[in-house]
């Protein structure tokens, strides 16, 4: 079953792709204490993702910040590298944090997984946004497959 709002998010370990190196983190960890918003993308350098999902985030941060958000998260079930090159190519600095979740465990956790393998992708997650108060799902945002709006950097902004 997938998660639902009012749930608590599950433990699991995520890396930090950053600009300097990576990191990991536990769920715990990144979310604790904080009202994130997350968006998961089905993969980094694929085409909705570099051209809306990402930049629109990014477009979007100041604002979302500026209605109490204390940070924005992007996680792709994508190796680390991958992350942190694709963070860079969109020219990411401190505005999202960029999350591998490299062998899908998260998004499994989550119930949120998704099969791509009809298009040589295999596993990946859903494409989704959700607003985490400490550490529990308060707004969750699926898409359905083919789509791209419940889960943009402005459905969010409206919605807070």
């Amino acid at each position: 079953m997938a998660i639902q709002e009012g749930d608590r998010i599950p433990l699991a370990t995520l890396t930090v792709a950053k600009p300097d190196g990576m990191q990991a983190a536990t769920t715990d960890d990144l979310f604790a204490g904080k009202r994130t918003v997350l968006f998961a993308v089905p993969g980094a350098f694929t085409p909705t993702c570099s051209a809306k999902h990402l930049p629109g985030f990014k477009e979007k941060a100041a604002e979302l910040k500026g209605r109490g958000i204390d940070q924005i998260a992007c996680v792709s079930v994508n190796d680390p590298f991958v992350m942190q090159a694709w963070g860079r190519d969109q020219g990411i600095t401190d505005e999202v944090v960029m999350l591998a979740d490299g062998s899908g465990d998260f998004a499994r956790a989550l119930g949120l997984e998704a099969d791509f393998s009809k298009f040589g992708l295999g596993a990946r997650s859903q494409r989704y946004s959700m607003l985490i108060d400490d550490g529990v799902v308060e707004k969750l945002n699926v898409e359905a497959p083919g789509e791209f709006r419940v889960s943009s950097a402005e459905y969010m902004v409206e919605s807070l």
